[in-house]
């Protein structure tokens, strides 16, 4: 196979946000096929650190002075203000303004991509199948929204003709790709700047399925009521092959199976009329469930199905996908990237199926003001689900305050649910708390989009102290 090349005016690109999860995936890509990458991030990281390896320039701080003058392109999120220095100095240059998912189709292009989607559990399976598709030999590309093992190892270039890559439908930038093999996990209302109701969440779950090429294949989850939807909507449509996965007698690719042990799972599925087992090395039923997706999803572009599960064993976790931080004083410290209630109530139960009689303590941070605003009592109910929770104030991220609504939406809920919850308005207090309150056998959680993550090893030197 031909290697591809650079996508049209990315031989200079600036990427604004160099950082980020998605956009450092694709800057790294890029320098790894040869282009020139420059970009900014609002402060210095592990990945930034990571990408200047690769050669790339990145600057710390946004200013307007570190845009090249011969750039080719800038490379923005929706996460991007439109004030940003930058992109105002793009304007004043004539400097093309690309956004990521068209920066990620173009490197999809001449490629057979498959294309993760869903409200959860993108990561993991995209994860799972960079993995097991790179334990096979097959060198494929892959863009996901995490890091595997270490900074930078989120993307890779390789030499393969798969792509595989995780389809963002937050700001609906899946339109953009046209995969051969599209998986749809589930579908939930979330992203509630960006849509109102779950009818603008299926019509846009649509247009992206209107997308996979004539002669391409959907996986889809079987028995969830989001996806069910969505399969009923485009179940008929010339040149599209349907493929349903779950626990229920009518999937095309059935769970027959999942066997809890300890923190790993065993799964039986049966698939083309054969039973079939095989070990999934994190715990819990929703990523028992992606794995399955991302078997379905290697047997649609003909990779024998026994290789591709044997080889799904060698994935073992993504950074903050019930990461295990460390244990000390007996106490072990887990990372959970889990926001959404449906995400925090899953990454529970798995815990709690792990855990046996251990006790389970939260250090929950809520993501986004609108978020809240919609799912905070929500949130507040899956957290009853541990022993005890303490619950940090709203990461903003991009967005700005909404009046009224804090942390202690989620406090109350969870307090009506029979939950014990301790407010924390200090994050530097937390280590302290966690000391406090943890026994050695506890499990501690810290659960969160936000930088909760940075709490794990400040709570374990707590806990050493």
């Amino acid at each position: 196979m031909t290697p591809p090349g650079l996508p049209n005016a990315m031989e200079r690109p600036h990427f604004i946000g160099i950082g980020g999860a998605g956009m450092s995936g694709i800057a790294k890509i890029l320098a790894q096929r040869g282009a020139q990458v420059a970009g900014s991030d609002a402060k210095d990281s592990e990945t930034a650190r990571a990408l200047r390896a690769h050669g790339a320039t990145v600057h710390i701080g946004h200013a307007a002075e570190h845009l090249a003058s011969d750039a080719t392109c800038v490379v923005v999120s929706s996460a991007i203000r439109a004030d940003n220095p930058e992109l105002a100095r793009a304007a004043e240059l004539g400097v093309p303004v690309v956004h990521r998912s068209d920066a990620l189709a173009g490197l999809m292009a001449g490629l057979r991509p498959i294309a993760v989607a869903g409200t959860h559990g993108k990561t993991t399976t995209t994860s799972m199948l960079a993995v097991s598709l790179s334990a096979l030999g097959l060198d494929p590309s892959y863009a996901i929204g995490g890091d595997l093992d270490a900074p930078g190892s989120n993307a890779h270039h390789g030499e393969g003709d798969i792509f595989v890559a995780e389809a963002d439908e937050s700001d609906r930038s899946f339109h953009k790709y046209t995969p051969q093999v599209a998986i749809i996990l589930n579908a939930e209302l979330d992203h509630h700047a960006n849509y109102a109701s779950m009818d603008e969440i299926y019509e846009s779950f649509e247009t992206f399925v209107g997308k996979i090429v004539p002669g391409g294949t959907l996986v889809i989850a079987h028995g969830q009521q989001g996806a069910a939807e969505i399969a009923a909507r485009v179940r008929g449509t010339e040149g599209l092959t349907v493929v349903t996965y779950g626990e229920d007698e009518g999937a095309d690719v059935r769970i027959t199976k999942i066997a809890p042990r300890g923190l790993t799972s065993e799964v039986t599925v049966l698939i083309d009329g054969r039973m079939l087992t095989f070990t999934v090395s994190v715990p819990g039923r929703h990523y028992a469930h992606n794995a399955v997706a991302a078997l379905a999803a290697g047997v649609a572009l003909g990779i024998p199905v026994h290789n591709l599960a044997s080889a799904l064993g060698k994935y073992t976790g993504v950074k903050r996908r019930l990461q295990l931080k460390g244990e000390a004083s007996g106490v072990q410290v887990i990372d959970s990237y889990a926001h959404h209630p449906t995400e925090m109530a899953a990454d529970l139960e798995a815990i709690r199926g792990a855990a046996g009689d251990s006790r389970i303590l939260v250090v929950f941070q809520p993501h986004l003001f609108s978020r809240t605003q919609e799912l905070g009592k929500e949130m507040g109910q899956a957290l009853a689900l541990a022993d005890s929770a303490v619950v940090l104030d709203i990461y903003p991220a991009r967005e700005d305050p909404i009046p009224g609504v804090t942390s202690e939406i989620i406090i109350a809920a969870a307090r009506s649910a029979g939950a014990d919850v301790t407010a924390e308005h200090d994050k530097a207090e937390v280590a302290d708390v966690i000391a406090g309150m943890a026994k050695p056998g506890d499990l501690v959680l810290t659960m969160g989009a936000g930088d909760v993550t940075d709490l794990g090893p400040a709570i374990l030197a707590r806990l050493s102290d």
